[in-house]
């Protein structure tokens, strides 16, 4: 049955959400396809909250539908419902990534908002925009130590490591003492 989009409750305890990009996918899916609606249409209860469907309602509404498919779901206890809430948000298969990559279009995949692989003229990295990642990412590399591989014959190995182990208990800094040696026994360039 048809129902005017305003008698509907949404339901704020649903712990399902979409946001941002996938919101938008959602919303222009029901704007190419509305008939996918009157083949899953929303679900509420008697009271008209809604069970099953609460962001694609929230997508209607952005959708500019006046009227959509719902189906009461009469007699379900408080508990009933809840189960139904998440039960009917839960993906219990997996997909066949193989299948899908070889016998349907990533584009079109990708547009009824699956999280594929998209070609970079069809991605969207406007929600990039805004973000100024220089000062994280100069924080962590302030962190990070690097390396430059040092030769032992193989006489030496196992005394060096030796060494290295107890300077590392120490907290001794190796990279300090090597370099401070190398300075100190710095050739001269001519």
């Amino acid at each position: 049955m048809k129902m005017k989009i305003s008698k509907l409750v949404p339901n704020d305890d649903n712990p399902r959400a979409i946001k941002d990009s996938k919101f938008k996918k959602l919303v222009k899916s029901i704007q190419d396809f509305p008939q996918m609606l009157d083949l899953r249409p929303i679900v509420v209860n008697e009271k008209m909250v809604i069970l099953g469907g609460n962001m694609r309602y929230r997508a209607c509404i952005e959708a500019g539908l006046k009227e959509i498919p719902v189906t009461i779901a009469k007699g379900l206890t408080e508990e009933q419902e809840k189960e139904f809430i998440v039960k009917d948000n839960v993906a219990f298969g997996e997909w066949d990534w193989s299948e899908l990559a070889n016998k349907w279009d990533n584009v079109s995949l990708g547009e009824w908002g699956m999280d594929v692989w998209q070609p970079e003229e069809v991605v969207d990295y406007a929600i990039l925009d805004d973000l100024n990642l220089d000062e994280e990412v100069e924080e962590k590399t302030r962190a990070v130590k690097r390396a430059i591989q040092i030769e032992f014959s193989s006489e030496d190995y196992d005394e060096a490591m030796d060494l290295c182990g107890i300077y590392r208990k120490n907290d001794v800094y190796i990279g300090g003492l090597v370099l401070k040696t190398l300075l100190e026994n710095k050739p001269s360039v001519d």
